[in-house]
């Protein structure tokens, strides 16, 4: 017995799909600008000359490095509450995204700061600004500029991994395909669009990055 592709199921719930997608968009930008600042500061803590801070922050990162995304979230949705921390599944979901991109970009954050001509931070001090007016003007833009490829790497596979969220029924593109697929049982077609939504969304957001990259290069 033959299957018959037919899509019109799908498209009828294609706004679905588009709300869908949205979201996940949504969440991938407010965890990545979340996930900037956390890694920023456990990149300054590996960077230090204060071996305690220095460890709390390879700690951080060894740990959430080596979590699964999906255990962390589940983790974050059903044992908080069990310990008083009650948070909406979105809030949870941001912010166990937040935190496990925050360990990835430690590392990118602390290779660019280690790449940086040792002048820089002397040239600011020279001009009369304070240490951390020196970082915040000079130091973390350059950072940032060396670093924004790796960056725009971890924005796409954070977008991805919104999928997850579908497991604590945050309605994103993954949990409408699911229920979609549920009450139309298009399996093929289902999955098929939403695949092909995943893929233009990350090359749309590829070929953005790569102009910004441009824009912000350096004249050779």
């Amino acid at each position: 017995m033959g299957y018959h592709l037919n899509f019109g199921a799908v498209w009828r719930d294609f706004d679905l799909l588009l709300s869908g997608l949205g979201m996940g968009l949504g969440l991938a930008i407010v965890s990545i600008f979340a996930g900037c600042w956390v890694g920023l500061a456990a990149a300054f803590a590996m960077n230090s000359k204060d071996a305690t801070w220095r460890r709390i922050a390879s700690c951080y990162v060894t740990v959430f490095r080596n979590l699964p995304p999906l255990f962390l979230i589940l983790f974050a949705y059903f044992v908080l509450p069990r310990l008083g921390i009650r948070i909406g599944k979105i809030e949870s979901f941001i912010l166990t995204l937040a935190i496990y991109s925050g360990a990835y970009l430690a590392e990118v954050f602390r290779g660019a700061l280690l790449a940086l001509p040792r002048g820089l931070r002397e040239a600011g001090l020279a001009i009369g600004l304070t240490e951390w007016q020196a970082k915040v003007w000079i130091i973390i833009p350059v950072m940032l500029r060396n670093a924004f490829p790796s960056l725009g790497n971890n924005f796409i596979s954070l977008f991805k991994d919104t999928s997850l969220a579908a497991a604590i029924a945050v309605p994103e593109l993954t949990f409408y395909a699911r229920k979609i697929n549920t009450e139309t049982f298009r399996v093929i077609e289902t999955w098929l669009v939403a695949s092909l939504m995943y893929v233009a969304a990350c090359y749309l957001i590829a070929a953005g990055l790569r102009f910004f990259e441009r824009r912000l290069a350096i004249p050779r």
